[in-house]
């Protein structure tokens, strides 16, 4: 009865953890619209509101209109900022689809999907 419990146990652990892999690779493919051939460029950040904003721009307009177009994504993996740091890189997603904004778990899971290619 008791192995029962523990195969029941290990199953269910088991199929949520496959639930959680198909359901990041929908998230990926349908909502971040990222490119994984090329260059794809992580930022890490936790309350940076008087930053951000600049250095994004500044790194959008080197591969809008520099010599930077290997560069396919700039993913934004946001370490639970205090300030107004993640709505800022969403306003600015809004305006240039290179840039994704993610958690740093959806972050890590990208980095995994990658990988695997």
């Amino acid at each position: 009865m008791l192995e029962f419990f523990i195969n029941t146990f290990l199953w269910t652990f088991a199929f949520y953890g496959l639930f959680e892999f198909l359901k990041n690779i929908v998230y990926l493919c349908t909502y971040t619209k990222c490119k994984l051939d090329g260059i794809n460029v992580i930022v890490t950040v936790k309350n940076q509101e008087d930053k951000i904003e600049g250095f994004l721009r500044s790194l959008v307009f080197k591969i809008l209109y520099g010599k930077e177009d290997s560069i396919k994504n700039i993913i934004v993996a946001d370490l639970k900022s205090d300030d107004k740091t993640k709505e800022i890189v969403q306003k600015l997603s809004i305006d240039n689809e290179i840039i994704k904004v993610l958690s740093w778990k959806e972050c890590k899971d990208v980095i995994d999907l990658i990988d695997q290619d």
